[in-house]
């Protein structure tokens, strides 16, 4: 048995895997994103073989997170992250083989569970690697490699389309798994927590639960609560998860340990960063329409006008890192939250015709408020995990963000499209009343310049809405944040744990 009771000598290489391991999830969405036009050309897809081939990953994902992350604590979260990278891997190759849409809709579903598999070990891995003077750094650093995968993915993907074919998006993931299996395989070493009973009702009841509360999130916007589909899934969802929280309260040895939600770190930080995710989760997918529908820019430039955000984000990451230790985790967390609601406001301004220094200015503010934000949050609710538990309140907080950002989707995207169909002319043509994409081929086939005018402005200002919606969600996760999180956290017990990181 091996314990962990000082500095890994390999730490840093191991947090250098455990980012590339991050960073080729997050990639992978946002390249895909931007290969839809092409790849629905040559597979002939239909728009229902889209949503699939978009909802078959983030529904098979969230369906897993929880269970994966007891399995990591369970056979060890080493054994469990190269698993789930060789998963991935694999599908990735699958996916860019592809014939049809419905191989990529299964491809896309077998990378969900690589990726479930993968998310939580890295985080449980970091925590126990890393100590407490050490791990806010460390923390910094993956939540940089996060937004780095967030904002470089529209950009490579524009540039592998415009320069290769669609299957090159997913293709970049094969190498990248490799190079982390290796690494992980040579550098790291094995943790897991105590052996207990496997929990197969906690974990069936989660699955079923978490993937009909995210399909009852994606659905409901196309037909609200009147819709009998999104009835029978948000029943579903609400049964299988009152039932998983009934159980795991009475079972003696849960899957998931909600007792940490009595530690205040622990309950604050999640909390808030789902709100912060509702309040986020749908802003990059309107800035991207904005940016190309609004003012004209193609995919690869929409993608290269996010590098400021980037920029402040990784930025203020390394600040965060540095003043983390003097100032405590509640005052890095408001700060940042209050400056991105700021940075929300400045975006609610932009007009139709408004140019790239304001939206530069913007989209700084916004990168530096999530960078001070976003790993000092992480570093409070990780921080009140005790180690033999990191994969599974990795994956608790992995699983209310990943619901916090689907409903920010689906609750910025009903704000935009009720506000860009009350803002258009009563004049206008039906068919080019329910988004700008469908006003815009109108406007094509008739050659109507005033329709494209109406359209462009009509979805600004729904677009303000959207971002002061989403400003409000950022300000109530920071007053919480206030209010909840602990200024400084006690010192933990030294000895227990260097026990409780025994592998």
């Amino acid at each position: 048995m091996d314990t962990i009771d000082t500095r890994n000598p390999k730490r840093w290489w191991i947090l250098v895997v455990l980012c590339l391991s991050t960073l080729v999830l997050v990639i992978d969405n946002f390249v895909l994103a931007v290969a839809v036009p092409s790849l629905a050309a040559d597979l002939d897809a239909s728009a229902q073989d889209i949503q699939w081939i978009l909802d078959s990953y983030i529904l098979v994902f969230a369906g897993l997170l929880l269970t994966a992350g007891s399995l990591a604590d369970r056979f060890g979260r080493r054994r469990v992250m190269i698993i789930g990278l060789a998963l991935f891997g694999l599908a990735s190759l699958g996916a860019t083989l592809a014939g049809s849409a419905l191989e990529m809709i299964a491809a896309r579903t077998a990378m969900g569970i690589g990726g479930a598999l993968v998310l939580p070990s890295t985080l449980s891995i970091l925590i126990t690697v890393f100590d407490d003077a050490e791990r806010r750094k460390a923390m910094s650093a993956w939540s940089a490699a996060s937004v780095l995968g967030l904002i470089g993915g529209p950009v490579l993907g524009g540039v592998l389309i415009a320069h290769f074919w669609w299957g090159a998006a997913f293709l970049i993931n094969i190498p990248v798994a490799v190079v982390a299996i290796v690494a992980a395989l040579v550098l790291m070493p094995e943790s897991r927590g105590p052996q207990t009973k496997p929990d197969i009702p906690g974990a069936l009841l989660s699955m079923v639960g978490m993937t009909a509360l995210v399909w009852t999130i994606i659905e409901f916007p196309k037909g609200g609560f009147d819709h009998t589909g999104t009835q029978v899934t948000l029943a579903v969802a609400v049964a299988s998860l009152a039932a998983f929280l009934a159980w795991e309260r009475h079972v003696a040895e849960p899957m998931v340990p909600l007792n940490l939600f009595r530690d205040r770190d622990f309950a604050g930080g999640s909390l808030s960063l789902t709100l912060v995710q509702v309040a986020n989760g749908g802003i990059l997918l309107v800035l991207t329409q904005y940016l190309q529908f609004v003012l004209g820019y193609s995919p690869t430039a929409a993608g290269l006008a996010l590098i400021p955000m980037l920029l402040t984000s990784i930025l203020c990451n390394a600040l965060g890192a540095g003043l983390g230790a003097k100032l405590g985790n509640r005052a890095l967390a408001v700060s940042g939250m209050l400056i991105s609601a700021g940075g929300l406001v400045l975006l609610s301004n932009l007009q139709a015709d408004s140019g790239f220094g304001m939206i530069a200015s913007a989209l700084a503010v916004l990168g530096a408020g999530a960078g001070l934000a976003q790993p000092a949050a992480i570093a409070a609710l990780m921080g009140a995990v005790p180690a033999e538990q990191a994969g599974a309140g990795s994956a608790l907080n992995d699983t209310i963000q990943q619901a916090g950002a689907a409903l920010g989707i689906a609750v910025l995207g009903a704000i935009l499209s009720t506000g860009y169909t009350a803002a258009m002319p009563a004049e206008v043509p039906e068919a080019a009343r329910h988004s700008i994409g469908d006003a815009l081929a109108v406007a094509a086939a008739t050659g109507d310049d005033r329709l494209i005018t109406s359209a462009r402005a009509a979805f600004a200002e729904a677009m303000s809405a959207s971002f002061l919606a989403g400003a409000a969600g950022v300000v109530t996760a920071a007053v919480l944040a206030f209010f909840v999180l602990r200024k400084h956290r006690p010192a933990p017990d030294t000895e227990v744990r260097e026990l409780a990181l025994a592998a």
